[in-house]
């Protein structure tokens, strides 16, 4: 089997020469986003990383088994991956089916909505995902333990902490 470090280099590799939205290398938004997936294993670590890979690189989950990346890690790449055709919203409610992939999506979202990423954006465009995001939260929260999310929340995006604390106190939006 593979290791996190040979995972590390595999995804530095992938998405050599990509940047995100705000054009930041993108290699740093996955590991942003695995590191708030490391307390909870080598799994969820290692599809942290990769969460992307296949959406947005030449991987398949097929060339991920064959490198020798673990099956249930790939499993879990594969459900946070879009696919052509199925609305966001749908694949938010199939993500939310699958408690492992749901934290992996949980620290997507919540590296997304850091207000230091979205402050780059152009007005209309971070409104409009301010709320794809927050719709996606609502679901996603419903289907996690509040542990968990305040963990990957701690370390990815402290500042929807006052959130998730106003959902639990009105009971809105967390629990499993």
């Amino acid at each position: 089997m593979i290791t996190s470090a040979e995972v590390e280099a595999l995804v530095h590799e992938a998405h050599a020469g990509q940047y995100d939205k705000i054009g930041v290398p993108y290699v740093e938004h996955v590991r942003a986003v695995a590191a708030g997936l490391a307390p909870f294993g080598d799994d969820l670590y290692m599809a942290g990383l990769l969460h992307d890979v296949i959406e947005d690189t030449h991987w398949t989950g097929g060339r991920l088994r064959e490198a020798g990346v673990p099956d249930r890690v790939v499993d879990i790449v594969e459900t946070v991956t879009n696919r052509p055709g199925i609305p966001y919203e749908e694949k938010i409610r199939r993500i939310a089916g699958d408690r492992e992939a749901t934290l992996v999506k949980i620290a997507d979202n919540a590296h997304n909505s850091r207000p230091d990423r979205s402050a780059r954006l152009p007005g209309d465009r971070r409104e409009r995902l301010a709320a794809k995001y927050r719709a996606a939260r609502d679901v996603l929260w419903a289907a996690a333990d509040p542990a968990g999310i305040e963990t990957i929340l701690a370390v990815v995006n402290p500042s929807l902490l006052p959130e998730l604390r106003d959902r639990l106190a009105h009971g809105r939006g967390s629990g499993s």
